[in-house]
């Protein structure tokens, strides 16, 4: 029987999954302000690093803008100059302080960025850095009707958090001096490569776990029948009480319910909700970390007696020793990964717990047929879509991605992602991928490899080599498309859906198995057939 907690940890993650790829991305796009001689510029990230009184502080991160001379790329060829406050503060007129080659600070807004820069340009500094109105960062483009675009010196916007420190430290009467440099990124960063093979090999194992249930379910029944067991009678739902099953109609509440606990955690996102979900993924992945140990240390015949041992513990019923065993030590590790969550090792925990919370729901939760799955996925295509991108309509910004960064919340994003450090990229970061992303594609390939078995098809006349090809090609364009896109975050499900779900659908109509796999599914055991002849033979009696 599924335990409480599993079916919890269902529902939870189901609801909860964040159907999204990040890279790390900090710069809102500007889709808009067309390119012309003058403002071509490649948007870039730009580190500035601070010396304050000679000391060297912290370090922001800026973007250069679409105007002006590019920057050095490495550092040792970076000038260390002194910054000045600009007066009047947003530079629209002429600066009444004199300048020799200092970097000018101005505050955003009255006059346009290019204007800015051209005063300062004339003033005699040698860059100028700007400093939003927020505390992310927005890409500088030319006005449609400016003229004056050729700028002799490099602008760069800092957040407003960033800004207005310099800003306090020079009206401290401090020697505030910066670097300006723009490192160039890598254009495929190993993180990707491992997080793709996670999400892969995630799907991979827990396809074949629900297709060895599957099988190992069918036989048994069939060794039921075969010994003419009096007590058949109360085993026709034997398999079927392990998981469970969605409906046409559940898979359509999917998006309607998950789109309402979007919003909420959107608009509730702060430390304090971010610490129930940090409580409710321990919770679940503790479950999972659970199931996975026991189902892998069952392998083993040392711990097969300890796994088919149960006793009877109030509230949970039975439960095997091996569980007993292995559940204080899930605790100890979901504990000590949310105690210690803002370590620089700490994705290594939540990724565990990420993983086999994802493989115990695959396991646990099963599409009936093609019909339900098609279903499913082309709900969910439309969900990451509109939450994604057209969700910026009606709330200025994409939903999706507030959510998955935990903008607001104070902390490095919510916790049901997993997410691996970008290793050779020097703005660091992570790269991650939602629950959802896994999850939801899963859920039909780890049915086709239910079909395949069930139907003893082998891996070449069968589906699941087919949808697990798709699926990787799928993911694979969706990093493509994240590289292309400076990192913005993209909605994996809009490449993987057509990918995996296409290929099912194309190649079940090309085989005329379309029919049979969208109604019917999986193909009935060999116990009900058995179970159908004797009826059929009792009737004749």
């Amino acid at each position: 029987m599924v335990s409480v907690g599993a079916v919890h940890s269902v529902v939870y993650v189901l609801l909860l999954s964040v159907t999204l790829v990040l890279g790390g991305d900090i710069v809102h796009h500007d889709d808009v302000a067309p390119i012309r001689p003058g403002c071509d510029n490649n948007f870039v990230l730009v580190k500035v690093p601070t010396w304050i009184d000679g000391v060297e502080k912290n370090e922001y991160a800026g973007v250069g803008a679409r105007f002006g001379p590019t920057l050095e790329s490495k550092e040792k060829r970076a000038n260390l100059t002194r910054v000045v406050m600009a007066d009047p503060p947003d530079c629209c007129t002429k600066p009444k302080n004199k300048l020799t080659s200092e970097i000018i600070l101005v505050h955003r807004g009255k006059c346009s960025f290019t204007t800015k820069a051209n005063i300062a340009d004339e003033a005699g500094a040698s860059a100028i850095l700007i400093i939003n109105y927020r505390t992310e960062l927005f890409k500088m483009v030319c006005e449609e009707n400016e003229t004056d675009v050729d700028i002799g010196i490099p602008a760069v916007m800092l957040p407003q958090d960033a800004g207005l420190t310099l800003e306090r430290h020079i009206k401290n009467n401090s020697n505030v001096s910066i670097q300006l440099y723009s490192p160039l990124r890598p254009l495929v960063d190993v993180a990707e490569v491992f997080l793709w093979l996670m999400a892969v090999g995630t799907i991979l194992c827990a396809s074949y776990w629900s297709a060895w249930s599957a099988r190992e379910a069918a036989i048994e029944q069939e060794k039921l029948l075969k010994d003419a067991s009096d007590d058949y009678t109360n085993t026709e739902n034997v398999g079927s009480s392990g998981y469970v099953e969605i409906s046409t109609i559940a898979a359509i509440l999917f998006v309607v319910i998950a789109s309402c606990f979007l919003v909420m955690l959107y608009k509730l996102m702060s430390f304090w909700f971010v610490e129930v979900l940090v409580v409710l993924f321990c919770i679940g992945g503790v479950e999972g970390l659970q199931t996975c140990l026991v189902a892998l240390l069952s392998c083993f015949r040392w711990f097969r007696q300890p796994a088919q041992t149960f006793v009877k513990i109030p509230f949970f019923g039975a439960v095997s020793y091996l569980t007993l065993a292995v559940t204080p030590f899930c605790i100890v590790f979901a504990v000590v990964w949310a105690v210690c969550r803002r370590a620089s090792w700490a994705w290594i925990g939540q990724d565990i717990l990420g993983i086999t919370l994802i493989i115990t729901v695959l396991q646990i939760v099963r599409i009936p047929n093609l019909k339900v799955g098609t279903v499913l996925l082309s709900c969910a295509f439309l969900y990451d879509i509109f939450w994604v991108f057209v969700s910026k309509w009606w709330f200025h910004e994409s939903v999706m991605i507030v959510v998955a960064r935990g903008d607001k919340s104070g902390e490095d994003g919510i916790p049901m992602l997993l997410k691996i450090p970008r290793l050779f990229d020097p703005w660091g970061g992570y790269s991650i991928i939602g629950f959802g992303d896994i999850i939801l594609p899963g859920l039909i390939v780890a049915f086709s490899l239910r079909y395949d078995w069930l139907a003893k098809k082998n891996l070449r006349a069968g589906y699941f080599l087919w949808a697990m090809t798709a699926y990787g090609l799928g993911l694979l364009i969706t990093y493509v498309a994240l590289n292309l896109m400076d990192g913005h975050g993209q909605p994996a499900l809009l490449y993987i859906v057509p990918f995996t779900l296409g290929t099912f659908l194309s190649l079940g109509k090309k085989r005329g198995e379309l029919k049979i796999l969208w109604t019917r599914g999986e193909p009935e055991r060999p116990c009900c057939h058995i179970q159908e002849d004797n009826q059929s033979i009792n009737s004749h009696h």
